[in-house]
């Protein structure tokens, strides 16, 4: 921030920035929703597990992996489960468990990481539901 006329377009782009960002993240959580066809489909891990690997790694990206973005991939994943009628508690939850300190600021996570947390957060999902 320096003079108004610098500072005022920076202000007026960070909430359609913003906003363009939950676009986003709505269009994938549709995308990425298991089918609402059927008890079973819901249950498949493949579903959990395919979402959380695409959202971290988009919020890692759209984060550059800054300080703390890890924070904001757990409150994406919450509002994944919410998307998709876990309450919030119990998201918080069930996302502490899979990602619970795997991620560190200024740190990409790794490919090994992404599997290691997706993987987990999709056996967590098959047995919540």
């Amino acid at each position: 921030m320096t003079t108004a006329d610098a500072t005022t377009p920076l202000v007026v782009a960070a909430p359609l920035e913003w906003r363009a960002w939950l676009e986003d993240l709505a269009g994938r959580f549709f995308a990425l929703a298991p089918p609402s066809d059927s008890a079973e489909s819901s249950m498949d891990l493949w579903y959990w597990g395919r979402a959380c690997t695409r959202l971290v790694t988009v919020v890692a990206d759209r984060t550059q992996a800054e300080n703390g973005w890890y924070r904001h991939c757990i409150q994406v994943l919450d509002w994944f489960l919410a998307y998709n009628g876990i309450d919030e508690e119990r998201a918080r939850e069930l996302v502490e468990s899979a990602v619970g300190g795997r991620f560190g600021s200024w740190i990409a996570p790794d490919v090994a990481v992404v599997e290691a947390v997706s993987s987990r957060f999709a056996r967590i999902m098959g047995g919540n539901r």
